[in-house]
């Protein structure tokens, strides 16, 4: 009882420019680099922002962030937590980075830029793979799935069109690793051998031009729950 007095808890407000993302074992995101008025700050993110934040982040984006701030008051030590990421939208000098845009979920809707029906097209909504980020999923090789996630998109040309958001417990913890890809199919025990047919599988029709070569039906030994 007495820990719970000694901790203030208020609510934060501010702005700064995003430095970099900080990672736990190497994978995990757990909160923003930000600079301030004040200097460098670390801002930990909820647990709804870290399993919903896109990693293209350009450094230098100009953001104002929103959450609790916990200071204990023995120590001295003060705890930012955001619970509200969104693009700054007073930067003057910042108008290059404004322009690129901000990847979801922190951009707020915007309307169609000056460009070419073309380019419109690649702004919708991408496709999305869920990976199982619990520890139990992790140890059975769901880092190097992901991992494989990630060059598996790169090879084909996806990046773009199709993004990797790690989740929480999927419930099926001995069955480890999980996932679900965009069309609801759930892969249990997949491993990152199988990533690359796993991609050929969902995503033919969409690097097809990346793989005019392969044309084979590709058989993924693992286990899908409905």
């Amino acid at each position: 009882m007495s820990d719970s007095h000694s901790k203030e808890v208020s609510n934060f407000c501010l702005e700064g420019r995003f430095i970099d993302f900080i990672l736990k074992d190497g994978y995990k995101l757990k909160g923003l680099q930000i600079w301030t008025a004040e200097g460098e700050c670390y801002v930990k993110l909820a647990k709804h922002l870290r399993f919903a934040f896109d990693l293209r982040l350009p450094p230098g984006t100009w953001l104002q962030i929103v959450g609790k701030k916990k200071h204990e008051s023995a120590t001295g030590k003060v705890t930012l937590k955001a619970e509200r990421v969104m693009a700054a939208r007073a930067d003057v000098d910042n108008d290059r980075i404004t322009q690129m845009g901000i990847p979801s979920p922190i951009s707020q809707p915007q309307q169609p830029s000056l460009t070419s029906k073309g380019n419109a097209k690649s702004t919708k909504a991408k496709s999305t793979i869920l990976v199982c980020q619990k520890s139990d999923c992790m140890k059975r090789g769901g880092k190097a799935v992901c991992q494989a996630l990630e060059a598996a998109l790169s090879d084909r040309g996806l990046e773009d069109q199709v993004t990797i958001k790690g989740t929480g417990c999927m419930k099926n913890c001995k069955a480890g690793p999980n996932l679900v890809m965009p069309d609801k199919t759930r892969y249990s025990r997949i491993q990152a051998g199988q990533v690359p047919a796993l991609m050929d599988k969902h995503f033919a029709d969409k690097s097809e031009e990346h793989q005019s070569d392969h044309h084979k039906e590709i058989v993924i030994p693992v286990a899908i729950n409905s």
